[in-house]
């Protein structure tokens, strides 16, 4: 063996060491950005925004993302409210794949399926607080952690960032992740999922919500909501949001509610993903990410959950829409690629833009 590959082996073990270390004592805090009368709450646990406050047409302010109260709550959720997923959001069939002729066998966590991760997905670590700006004209904060080789299956060295900021005026929140692979080929899928109900966190279901989605395609699924690998047009089915639909409006057709990924539609670098509008409160949502697809959610699952101020979280009480690669892209040829080589950088930009209609 070279004195080269023996020092990079060195340096490689001392890294793991120093991160392992580095996890094992970072503190878990909450984080807040603030621009006039909007702000934004995250935490480093599971680098997860837990609220966003901003008014609404008549100038009351509210929090607009499902959460909870304590980090406690966090740690022992299940629903993935408001966390970066990683190191693959979404799911993997089988969770297994094989890449440049090696088969990897994952941690599977959703029967023998792996979802947003696995066990120990990137919602359920310690992200370190690299950079944090709380006022001023761009406030932000960022976030980074290390991804071990092997972690949860998964081959090869990783570092990843998110960035939460406030742009511009009135009400603008950019998340960019970031990710480096080190020294293997990997899939990295870096998403995020906040629970909107832009009406209010505690006002009730989203189904008057008013959805328009940017595509004219989705992904099937198989029984075990894994894609099938066909890309579908949505045409003439209960999926179609090309032109603004109330999200209730044919819900009862689909079982238990929306949880599908889409095909954007524009090949812009920043493309158009969707726009939801509530009439109530006046405020609207406009997406706009860098990703190919976006997974619709109703919060089909979301039964009982007991949030913030004690507020009981119902089925359809939330929408989410995760910007991202297409799931189980890494068996499936025809989808875009996930796989990041060493040398290559990993971007995923989303902005929302937030409004008032009066």
């Amino acid at each position: 063996m070279s004195s080269k590959i023996s020092l990079l082996l060195i340096c490689l073990f001392i890294l793991h060491l120093c991160a392992a270390a580095s996890v094992r004592g970072r503190k878990i805090g909450i984080y807040e950005i603030k621009k006039g009368d909007f702000s934004v709450k995250i935490t480093n646990y599971g680098a997860s925004i837990i609220s966003v406050f901003l008014p609404d047409k008549n100038g009351k302010i509210g929090d607009i993302v499902l959460g909870y109260d304590t980090i406690k709550e966090y740690k022992n959720d299940t629903s993935y409210f408001g966390a970066a997923l990683g190191r693959v959001a979404n799911r993997i069939g089988g969770a297994q794949f094989t890449l440049n002729g090696t088969h990897y066998k994952l941690v599977a966590n959703e029967g023998v399926n792996m979802l947003h991760g696995g066990l120990k997905g990137f919602s359920k670590v310690v992200w370190k607080v690299s950079k944090y700006v709380r006022h001023g004209p761009s406030p932000y904060i960022t976030l980074t952690y290390y991804s071990a080789d092997g972690e949860e299956g998964f081959p090869g060295d990783v570092l990843v960032s998110v960035t939460y900021a406030l742009k511009d005026n009135p009400y603008k929140l950019s998340v960019v992740f970031k990710a480096r692979a080190l020294n293997k080929a990997t899939p990295i899928n870096l998403s995020h999922h906040p629970y909107w109900n832009i009406g209010g966190h505690n006002s009730g279901d989203v189904l008057s919500q008013v959805l328009k989605i940017y595509a004219s395609h989705i992904t099937p699924l198989d029984e075990q909501h894994i894609p099938t690998g066909e890309i579908s047009p949505v045409k003439n089915t209960p999926y179609d949001f090309l032109k603004p639909h109330k999200v209730g409006s044919r819900i009862d057709k689909i079982q238990n509610g929306y949880d599908i990924n889409y095909a954007l539609d524009s090949n812009k670098k920043m493309k158009p993903v969707a726009i939801v509008y509530d009439k109530k409160s006046g405020r609207v949502m406009n997406i706009q990410a860098t990703a190919p697809g976006v997974q619709f959610y109703t919060a089909n699952f979301v039964i009982n959950t007991k949030g913030k101020g004690g507020y009981v979280y119902q089925p359809h009480s939330a929408l989410c829409l995760e910007t991202q690669g297409f799931p189980d892209a890494v068996n499936h040829p025809n989808f875009p690629s996930t796989i990041v080589t060493p040398g290559k950088t990993y971007l995923h930009s989303v902005l929302y833009t937030f409004s008032i209609k009066k």
